[in-house]
C-alpha cells in the first residue's frame, strides 16, 4: 500500500479523480480524519470535508499504484511530515 494527499476543489476535479480511480484495476481508498471511503464512489467522495487534502491509499501493485498517481497528479499535493 502507498498513500499520498490529493485535494479536490471543484466538482470537475472530484468527477476527474473518480475517473481515473474507476479505470484503475486495483482498490483505492480516500481518507478524510476517521472516515474512509471508495474512491470510485462519487457520492462517497462528496460525503467527505474537501475544503482540506485528503490521504488516499492505493492497495495494489507498484505499476498500478504509479499509472493511478500519474493520472491523478494534477490534484497531489505536498503535506508536511
Amino acid at each position: 500500500m502507498s498513500a499520498f494527499y490529493v485535494s479536490l476543489s471543484s466538482i470537475e476535479d472530484v468527477r476527474q479523480f473518480v475517473n481515473a480511480a474507476t479505470c484503475c484495476p486495483c482498490e483505492v481508498d480516500v481518507l478524510s480524519g476517521r472516515y474512509v471511503v471508495d474512491a470510485k464512489s462519487i457520492m462517497g467522495l462528496f460525503s467527505l470535508d474537501l475544503s482540506q487534502p485528503v490521504r488516499v491509499e492505493v492497495h495494489g501493485s507498484d505499476s498500478e499504484r504509479e499509472a493511478f498517481e500519474q493520472s491523478v497528479a494534477a490534484f497531489e499535493v505536498k503535506m508536511p511530515e
